[in-house]
């Protein structure tokens, strides 16, 4: 991930809850499935009050994962001509990250009882439209993405960076635009919901 500003105001935030990385072997535990909530001290650029769904993750290949909050403004039919594309015309197009933005793909969200949150990525047009027509299935088309080294979220993480939560089923519902950051710190903890309410730069106060 590439910080857009060099101002760090972490010194002005509260201490967020620690995330444990490692099992009782010393192993990375994968985040896969959970939501990377971005930061207040990440100011500007598309991981400005983000929340990112982490689709992978391993210590040994690094993560992947789709800002969930960063329309565009487009829909699919302002980017692709086709036939195939026309039941898709008006999908929303969002920006998944900063890794590959020339690239549009499909992803599918859906909530399991057992599992929670899942998704699938990189969906042909085909399939695209088969999930779009089901029930409790939200589709939505991306270019780019966000990705991470092995390691390198690790560490973010370490920094504080990064606060992690497991989604909750109402997400599927909620708004996906610069608001869903709020709104998915104020569902977590009191403690939470101040730093929802915290303007974007306290040192500008």
């Amino acid at each position: 991930m590439i910080r857009d500003s060099p101002l760090d105001i972490r010194s002005v935030l509260p201490i967020f809850p620690h995330v444990t990385l490692n099992n009782q072997n010393g192993a990375t535990q994968p985040l896969i499935g959970n939501l990377l909530i971005a930061s207040p001290a990440l100011i500007g650029g598309i991981f400005e009050r983000s929340v990112v769904l982490l689709s992978d993750h391993s210590a040994e290949d690094g993560a992947f994962g789709l800002v969930l909050n960063q329309p565009t403004g487009k829909v699919v039919g302002d980017v692709l001509q086709g036939e195939v594309f026309h039941p898709l015309r008006h999908i929303a197009v969002f920006q998944g990250g900063p890794v590959a933005e020339d690239n549009l793909f499909f992803s599918a969200f859906w909530w399991d009882e057992k599992t929670g949150l899942q998704s699938s990525n990189q969906i042909a047009a085909e399939e695209a439209i088969r999930l779009h027509q089901k029930s409790g299935t939200l589709l939505r088309a991306f270019v780019g993405y966000s990705g991470w080294k092995s390691g390198q979220l690790e560490d973010e993480l370490k920094e504080q960076s990064w606060m992690v939560a497991p989604p909750s089923r109402e997400i599927l519902g909620l708004s996906h635009d610069r608001g869903l950051w709020s709104s998915v710190l104020r569902g977590l903890s009191p403690f939470h919901q101040l730093l929802a309410e915290m303007p974007r730069n306290p040192l500008a106060n």
